[in-house]
């Protein structure tokens, strides 16, 4: 079970590190990140198996790198307005609430269960265009497959995402 994970980190290590650096542009930082990622999502394999490893693995790492954007967005704030208790009181109250972080993680997982729902064609088509934001040419050259066919399977898998997601919403 662990050798997939090491695998699947080899190959898509240097895709992790393009999606991380866009987040952070910070190598040292993408490259922390990143090996928290794999780290995090270790422990989760041993915990319980994870259908799909990498979508898994590229979510997490996605996840870590806007964490560390929020915080240290976050950390200037307070930097620039350390003496301003109004300008303190502003940033509680931009926080996520602890229902909306509870809402989040509930979309997440639907998000992460309906992506287990498709087929891997799809599922490769929906993390390639709406995680790692490759345009559909670029998808269809790496899989072999015509442009039509990505917009397509794009298609289903956004349909089927999102009524997944749908089904949180009362």
């Amino acid at each position: 079970m662990l050798g997939s994970l090491n695998r699947v980190f080899q190959v898509q290590r240097g895709s992790l590190m393009w999606s991380v650096m866009r987040i952070v542009r910070d190598a040292q930082i993408a490259e922390d990140l990143v090996h928290d990622a794999y780290l995090r999502v270790r422990r989760a394999m041993e915990a319980g198996p994870i259908e799909h490893v990498e979508a898994f693995l590229h979510q997490t790492a996605r996840n870590l790198a806007l964490d560390y954007r929020r915080r240290r967005r976050m950390r200037g704030a307070v930097e620039l307005e350390a003496a301003d208790d109004d300008a303190l009181l502003d940033i509680a109250d931009n926080a996520l609430s602890q229902e909306t972080a509870i809402i989040e993680r509930e979309k997440f997982v639907a998000f992460r269960s309906a992506l287990s729902g498709l087929p891997p064609r799809a599922q490769q088509v929906m993390i390639l265009s709406r995680i790692e934001e490759w345009p559909n040419r670029r998808i269809a050259e790496h899989l072999g497959i015509s442009e039509r066919t990505v917009f397509n399977d794009l298609k289903t898998a956004m349909a089927h995402c999102r009524e997944r997601i749908a089904r949180l919403d009362p």
